[in-house]
């Protein structure tokens, strides 16, 4: 469940990273992850590569505000907001037809909130402490079978950011104008030039 609240992440986590160990990581797919040894043509490579798999797609644009909140009219307001906010605050992860998961101020102070209906898993909405549309993910269509990438829009339809999973553990995360923003691999995210600058609890 933990994988479809990265994007919101990136959008909010603020912990700098510390130190990182120097070392070639295999995934279980077989895919080495070696960020910080590769040559840094071999990164750029790998960066434009993932980049063209999400950018190349004509569904990763921005959408005009007036088609988006007509697309997620139902979802623009929580109608359960109530219901949603009283369990969060509570500690619910989910219920019978979502999951869920709260973003907190100060450990306890619930400032916004995500829902992903088990019944269209491929789209996560964010909300407002109030119950209003802040973001949407939407993930492709191979979600949750890797690799997929996810789109993250605002309330008004602009693209805000993208992310290509190439596996749990692995992924590159991008701004909306497909520029470069940083590499995950488990909690640690690396620049263009292997250099740590992220950390992140929710892996």
């Amino acid at each position: 469940m933990k994988k479809f609240f990265i994007v919101f992440a990136i959008v909010l986590l603020g912990l700098t990273g510390i130190t990182y160990a120097e070392e070639t990581k295999t995934l279980s797919a077989g895919v080495e992850f070696n960020w910080i040894n590769m040559m840094q043509f071999q990164r750029d490579e790998a960066i434009e590569h993932y980049k063209q798999e999400i950018f190349a797609n004509d569904d990763v644009k921005s959408i005009k505000k007036k088609e988006f909140r007509t697309i997620y009219k139902d979802y623009l307001k929580d109608s359960n907001q109530k219901t949603h906010y009283r369990l969060i605050s509570n500690g619910a992860t989910e219920t019978k037809d979502a999951n869920l998961c709260g973003f907190f101020i100060q450990d306890d102070i619930l400032y916004s909130y995500a829902i992903q209906f088990k019944n269209n898993p491929r789209f996560v909405y964010y909300y407002s402490a109030f119950g209003r549309l802040i973001y949407l993910d939407v993930s492709s269509e191979k979600y949750p079978e890797y690799p997929y990438y996810s789109k993250q829009f605002r309330a008004n339809g602009k693209l805000s950011g993208a992310i290509y999973f190439v596996s749990k553990d692995l992924q590159y995360v991008y701004e909306p104008d497909g520029k470069f923003k940083g590499v995950w691999y488990k909690d640690k995210m690396f620049d263009r030039n292997a250099k740590q600058i992220l950390t992140r609890n929710n892996w």
